[in-house]
This record gives C-alpha cells, sequence and structure tokens, in this order.
C-alpha cells in the first residue's frame, strides 16, 4: 500500500491593511471643515484628509 501525504491547507488571506490607491498615492482628499479659517503666511490654510486611508494635508490658498 502507498503512503499517504497530507498537504497543509492554505491560510485564509487577511484584507490589505491600506487601499492600493493610497498605497500609490493617488488619495481621495476631503476638506476637514474643523478649523477652516486658520492663516499663514497670509494665505487660507485648507486642512485636507484622505476619505479612505485618514491621512491629512494641508494646502495653502
Amino acid at each position: 500500500m502507498s503512503k499517504i501525504l497530507e498537504f497543509k491547507r492554505p491560510a485564509p488571506k487577511k484584507p490589505a491593511r491600506q487601499s492600493a490607491l493610497c498605497r500609490n498615492n493617488h488619495h481621495k482628499w476631503k476638506v476637514v471643515k474643523d478649523n477652516q479659517f486658520d492663516t499663514r503666511q497670509g494665505k487660507l490654510v485648507t486642512v485636507e484628509q484622505c476619505e479612505r486611508c485618514g491621512k491629512r494635508r494641508n494646502v495653502l490658498r
């Protein structure tokens, strides 16, 4: 009689930590309206946050 080999079952795939778009710097920016009226260098400072990953950036306009 032949010897039967037991194969290891593949582990379930883990969900991605972050969107593939955000990893490649293609964020989906949305304006945060908590503090609209900050000024810096005589310009209006707008705070934006990515909807997918939560990263924030400041934009001078």
